[in-house]
């Protein structure tokens, strides 16, 4: 048999050489099993949109729509001094109970991501000044009250006035609750999210309400968006 040449050798040796190079360009754009990748996204930029749950590009506009509405409507006038609970120190002050969880998903760590953007907010309103999440969970072991019990009169001057105790009189209970409804249509499914939260005046009793949705749809192949939602309608 005759034995290759010295050329055809270097030519083999250069088409596996091709080869390996294209395999480890495929490799480092596909991904390679081991291996993660990460860059920073910029504020110019879209969240990662979820493709089991939800997740930032549906919680951060559902919170910043609920607060900004809620707030937005408040009295913005300095509270009276309540001799009772110590409330009333010129700005108002809000108590964060928590975040409740009732939709189909789990939270995870958006659960408390939650809770911070809606004290930041409350924070940067500049109207209303949030108590610190330290001293309501200390009010709340103290008096041994599940936030939703609060909603019971006297279990609310309870706790108010524990707080008061402690330095830290306030004016308004603030909850919220995550909620979902879903329609599935064969292995396609929509799933409408909406925050509500729950304002309370702890001195009258009377309490303001205000939700956001946002509706998100998921799919098992690129066409069940075209085939589920006609995406040429949308403004």
């Amino acid at each position: 048999m005759q034995r290759n040449s010295w050329s055809e050798k270097m030519w083999l040796g250069n088409s596996w050489w091709g080869f390996g190079l294209v395999v480890t360009f495929v490799g480092g754009v596909l991904g390679c099993r081991g291996h993660q990748f990460g860059h920073v996204i910029h504020d110019n930029q879209s969240d990662m949109v979820g493709s089991h749950a939800a997740g930032a590009e549906t919680m951060n506009p559902l919170v910043d729509e609920a607060v900004a509405k809620l707030l937005g409507r408040q009295d913005c006038s300095p509270s009276e001094p309540d001799h009772a609970t110590g409330a009333g120190t010129g700005v108002k002050r809000v108590c964060f109970v928590g975040v409740e969880n009732q939709s189909a998903e789990e939270l995870g760590d958006f659960k408390e991501q939650i809770y911070e953007m809606v004290d930041s907010q409350i924070v940067n309103s500049g109207a209303f000044e949030p108590v610190s999440r330290r001293y309501v969970d200390a009010g709340l072991a103290e008096t041994r009250l599940r936030p939703d019990a609060l909603f019971i009169p006297a279990n609310m001057q309870t706790f108010a006035s524990s707080l008061a105790q402690q330095g830290q009189p306030f004016d308004y209970l603030l909850f919220a609750k995550m909620t979902s409804g879903t329609t599935e249509k064969n292995r396609d499914y929509q799933r409408d999210y909406v925050l509500t939260l729950e304002l309370v005046d702890v001195n009258t009793g009377k309490f303001d309400k205000e939700s956001a949705k946002i509706r998100k749809g998921y799919h098992t192949s690129r066409l069940g968006k075209l085939r589920n939602f006609n995406v040429f309608t949308r403004q």
